[in-house]
């Protein structure tokens, strides 16, 4: 029967959390985990040097930070670094059976010299040294069981060996104590051990740290709080975080400069106690350290915190402009909209609407109702507007009222000279709110344009810009009772954009992506670029568009490596420019969603996925640090790179003409990054363009002198100190003075032999000349021969064509003749029936004329005269012809015709054509082969 008010308390309890979140707000926390840093895990000891370099005492070594690099220096002995100090301008260091000094060579590096090698024979066996203290001229290093004193001047050592073991050393002011166990606090006087205090709260409690006050000493133990010596006299100091710190192991502690203290604890974190006992911050691991165990802790000359713990290494900016606040809970979620209203801070984010006191550490309190994605909120006329998923409402005394719930409402604008009307942008179009009874209710939806209005503008003449993502830049022209769109226009240029924005600036008109910055042409309706702003997306800094307008007419702007915002020149209408340099990743922020609110007049609020962080722009300002060049190294070309002396100006090989310079500004604010300019005198004409890379290369550099110089800035301080280093790239070996002086012999003896080669070379071409003449006269002779070679077979051409006309002449008056005597044998048959003897005589004498060898015989010569060894060509390429086809070769190579050829062979002219074809099988000729064209190529 009791379990039912413990279940019911329980289940309120439960609904109760989610509305509560601890809304402390704490100076950034720099993390360093042992994967960045590259070392190991645990950090027993910090110190710092000139230079504002940092060291640590770690499991591997000595490491060391310059702002921007890590450097890990291995333990002399590969064992765990206990203690570290700086001293002068050397890094004492304290291990396992060894303890020295390190000092920077030239090169930047640092070089371990051993101390306890000269009183090796003293030093116990598992002997750890886990504290160093200086005093004037006199170097301390504690261990558990003996104290070695080192005189600088004389290098000589004294020790002390308390009857117990200590279990630590403490510097203050001009003093050295040290606590041992079960016998209390001693101070060392004149070389030797002294006893304070034997009371029994310090033999049996550890004291941690011991601090010098008007009175005498503070003391702080690690379970009972703090105590006062005064006068032999131990006396509780009573603090408010009494009851707090008695709870938790202290191990650690620090007393800082505004005399507040930091105190270190085994699990619970950080404590940051002020001088009256009052706890300022307890800062976690669920709160934003790395880890909850703080093993040592260390104020540096920028009053940075650095904490060195069992698992990495935290750096908490006490005095920085920036304090952030980080839900680890998930409770309060992104942060999209702030807005301070009176006196309270309001906070949207995408899980609801919260708020709280302004300028307290009270808890966030959530607004009932308001669950959801909130988008906006927008104060007017005394009364608090929030934009959410669900509508639009009116927030009163920590509760929600909800006037309008048709659609989510992205932002309200007020509607220019009507003071009882707001305009709000929906998810689909715009809508009307109006104040009726002095309540704001739900006017009207405005007809024809449905579109999502996440960004918009009004004018004075209803005319509205609204900025869609995914379909660009619309112009609206309202009616006059702001219940329909007139006329709409789609501008083409410019065009829609991820990320884009739209904003009202000074009365004008802007819009943003990632093109550039456009402003609004009140005349011709035109959007013309804005040069000024644009440059902010210059050089791939554009990420978001976002345009936020605060109360104090400032337009903010957010790029991947700055905050920019502009403000009116006060003398004119030029815009002037501030940068941050706050880059989006350490903001981490929701591209797109960026936002902004003014708190005060230098105060602002700045919304993150995991909560905020405020910062103050006037307090953007900075000391002069020192830029250093932390490290020079060259190397020739695939070889690998070696140091080289910083201190002293260096000269190169010509081979060793890619340098490397590495420089940093020693400066730890989680927020601000340092930038640097660099300027290669010998090789660059203007500085270059700042950046916040630490290490520049130059790659085959020529022969010569050249002065490197590199400037730094942070924020917009610019460090008017500039790091300087000179080196000369020698001339390669054959370019020197030796080298060109062999050169001139070398040339002078080549010249002479060059002289000598040129006389042999025009004496032989005379020679030469004179030959080719020679052979000139004997070619022209030739050729005069050949002249009258051809003159006479031309001659003999003429004398063959004479030939073979009288030839043909011939042959054509046997044809002649044979044809006229076959037409008289003819006759003379046709008249022979009378058996006329004579006749038939005459007959047979003509017909033995018509065939008459003789006639071939001679035919046959004056052929072969003009046509020499025709008949033995043919007879020899065809052995098979008669004296018959050799007959007809001839008259063919004459190209007589079939029925020239028939009197001349005394037969019929079809015989020719048997004949012709019965030579043509002889000869085997192809079929598309003509005979006479055969006969004629022979």
């Amino acid at each position: 029967m009791q379990k039912a008010p413990l279940l019911n308390y329980c289940r309120l309890l439960f609904f109760l959390l989610p509305i509560l979140v601890i809304a402390q707000e704490l100076p950034p926390i720099v993390k360093y985990s042992p994967n960045l840093y590259g070392a190991g895990n645990q950090n027993w000891m910090i110190t710092q040097d000139q230079n504002h370099f940092v060291f640590f005492a770690n499991n591997e070594g000595l490491l060391e930070y310059n702002g921007s690099n890590w450097t890990l220096y291995p333990s002399p002995n590969e064992t765990i670094i206990r203690s570290v100090k700086v001293i002068d301008n050397k890094i004492y260091s304290g291990c396992f059976m060894e303890f020295g000094y390190w000092i920077r060579t030239s090169d930047g590096q640092l070089k371990y010299h051993s101390l306890s090698t000269k009183i090796k024979d003293k030093i116990l066996d598992d002997e750890q040294f886990w504290n160093i203290l200086n005093y004037e001229q006199w170097v301390i290093f504690q261990s558990l069981n003996r104290i070695y004193i080192y005189d600088t001047k004389t290098q000589q050592f004294s020790i002390i060996t308390p009857k117990n073991n200590i279990i630590k050393s403490f510097g203050v002011d001009n003093a050295i104590y040290f606590q041992t166990q079960n016998d209390g606090l001693f101070e060392i006087e004149n070389g030797k051990s002294k006893l304070v205090s034997n009371n029994p709260i310090l033999q049996n409690n550890r004291i941690v740290n011991v601090f010098a006050t008007d009175d005498g000493l503070l003391i702080q133990t690690q379970w009972n709080g703090f105590y006062q010596l005064i006068s032999g006299n131990l006396i509780k100091f009573h603090t408010e975080a009494e009851s707090v710190l008695s709870a938790s192991s202290i191990y650690s502690c620090q007393q800082l400069s505004d005399g507040s203290f930091a105190l270190g604890t085994i699990s619970n974190g950080l404590f940051i106690m002020s001088k009256g006992g009052k706890i300022k911050y307890n800062i976690t691991q669920n709160r934003g350290l790395s880890n909850s165990t703080v093993l040592s802790l260390f104020e540096d000359t920028d009053k940075n915190l650095w904490i060195g713990l069992d698992n990495g290494i935290n750096c908490i900016n006490l005095q920085t402009p920036v304090n952030c606040f980080s839900d680890n809970t998930g409770i309060l979620g992104t942060v999209y909209t702030s807005l301070l209203f009176q006196n309270k801070l309001y906070i949207g984010s995408n899980q609801g609407l919260f708020y709280k006191n302004y300028d307290s550490n009270e808890d966030f309190k959530f607004i009932s109702g308001t669950k959801g994605q909130v988008w906006s909120l927008f104060e007017y006329e005394g009364t608090l507007f929030c934009g959410h998923d669900s509508g639009t409402f009116v927030i009163e005394n920590g509760v929600a009222r909800n006037i309008f719930s048709q659609s989510g409402t992205w932002k309200l604008e007020t509607i220019p000279n009507q003071k009882n009307k707001l305009l709000q942008g929906n998810y689909f179009g715009l809508s009307v709110l109006e104040k009726s009874n002095n309540q704001w209710i739900f006017k009207n939806r405005i007809t024809g344009f449905d579109y999502s209005a996440k960004y918009f503008e009004i004018t004075n003449q209803n005319e509205v810009y609204v900025s869609h993502e995914y379909k660009g830049v619309f112009r609206l022209q309202l009616n006059s009772d702001l219940t329909l769109v007139k006329s709409k226009f789609a501008y083409a240029s410019p065009v829609k954009g991820k990320n884009a924005s739209l904003a009202k600036f000074n009365n004008a008109i802007y819009y943003a992506f990632k093109d550039g910055i456009f402003k609004l042409n009140p005349i011709t309706k035109a959007y013309e670029k804005e040069t000024v702003l644009s440059k902010v997306f210059e050089k791939d800094e554009y990420t978001s568009g976002r345009l936020i307008v605060d109360s104090s007419n400032k337009i903010w702007l957010f790029s991947k490596n700055y905050i920019h915002y502009f403000t009116l020149s006060k003398l004119s209408n030029q815009l002037k420019q501030n940068a941050i340099p706050i880059p989006s990743s350490l903001t981490n922020s929701m591209l797109g969603y960026e936002n902004i609110s003014q708190l005060s007049n230098s105060v602002y609020l700045i919304g993150t996925t995991d909560g905020y962080y405020t910062i103050n722009i006037n307090d953007l300002s900075f000391k002069n640090y020192e830029v250093f060049i932390s490290n020079i190294s060259i190397n020739q070309l695939n070889q690998k790179s070696t140091n080289c002396a910083i201190t002293s100006e260096g000269t190169f090989k010509a081979v060793e003409n890619n340098i490397t310079f590495s420089f940093t500004v020693p400066e730890y604010n989680k927020y601000i990054n340092a930038e640097y300019q660099y300027l290669l005198e010998g090789f660059q004409e203007e500085w270059s363009e700042w950046s916040a890379k630490s290490t520049v290369n130059f790659k085959n550099l020529s022969p010569g002198n050249y002065t490197f110089k590199v400037r730094a800035k942070l924020a917009n301080s610019a460090s008017e100190k500039i790091a300087t280093y000179a080196f000369t790239i020698s001339k390669p070996w054959y370019a020197t003075y030796l080298a060109i002086f062999i050169y001139l012999i070398l040339i002078l003896v080549l010249a002479h032999f060059i002289h000598k080669a040129y006389k042999n070379y025009y004496q032989k071409q005379k020679e030469k000349l004179i030959e080719e003449n020679n052979l000139l006269l004997e070619i022209k002779e030739l050729e005069n021969e050949q002249q009258l070679m051809k003159l006479r077979n031309e001659q003999l051409s003429q004398v063959v064509d004479t030939k073979n006309r009288e030839l043909a002449v011939s042959s054509m008056s046997l044809i002649n003749k044979n044809e006229l005597l076959s037409v008289i044998k003819e006759d003379l048959k046709n008249t022979s029936n009378d058996g006329n003897r004579s006749i038939k005589s005459l007959i047979t004498t003509i017909t033995k004329n018509i065939s008459e060898e003789d006639n071939w015989k001679i035919f046959k010569e004056a052929f072969d005269n003009t046509d020499k060894d025709f008949l033995k060509k043919v007879k020899a390429a065809h052995a098979s012809l008669t004296p018959n086809d050799l007959r007809l070769c001839a008259y063919l190579r004459l190209n007589l015709s079939s029925k020239e050829i028939a009197p001349l062979l005394n037969i019929s002219v079809r015989s020719v054509e048997i004949k012709r074809y019965r030579l043509r099988k002889k000869m085997d000729l192809p079929h598309e082969t003509g005979l006479v064209e055969y006969i004629l190529s022979i």
